[in-house]
């Protein structure tokens, strides 16, 4: 089974993504597959909100860029938080878009449930810069590849989910 959160900054996914797997997978403790690089203070911060909200419930693990091998090594469910810092991270580390891609095809081939956070960054404005122009792309793509491969599709607003799939 696979399932992707979808949504804005802070529109609840992360919360509602975690809640979701904890129910789904009353037997096995879940896996938080982190993909967030520290790069500073304010980004350490988010973190640690998100470490305390978690407590003791997953087997944490991090895989800033190498998320296929990362999840090869998973038995149980896993929450992947998020595919948008990992598309970013790639960016960063000038790993090409169709290899991104094809890594993410992969991904959702692995035979292991998973639950996807994924930042919506299509609803805005174009950006005027071209990294920034790539990133949107890149995160539409992606979501687009996730959206057709999962079972179930969640959009979130204000803490709320809509059932999309």
């Amino acid at each position: 089974m696979k399932t992707l959160f979808i949504g804005g900054v802070k529109s609840g996914k992360s919360r509602l993504a975690e809640a979701y797997i904890l129910v789904q997978s009353p037997a096995a403790k879940p896996y938080y597959l982190a993909t967030t690089e520290f790069i500073d203070a304010e980004m350490a911060e988010r973190i640690q909100v998100h470490q305390q909200r978690r407590q003791n419930l997953f087997i944490n693990l991090e895989a800033p860029v190498h998320l296929l091998d990362a999840l090869k090594t998973c038995p149980h469910p896993v929450l992947v938080e998020c595919v948008s810092m990992w598309l970013n991270n790639m960016l960063y580390h000038q790993i090409p878009v169709p290899d991104i891609l094809q890594e993410l095809e992969a991904i959702m081939q692995l035979p292991v449930d998973l639950v996807l956070v994924h930042n919506e960054v299509g609803l805005g404005v174009i950006p005027d810069n071209p990294l920034a122009r790539q990133y949107i792309d890149l995160s539409g793509k992606a979501a687009q590849l996730m959206g057709q491969a999962c079972d179930s599709v969640f959009f979130c607003s204000a803490g709320l989910t809509l059932r999309m799939k």
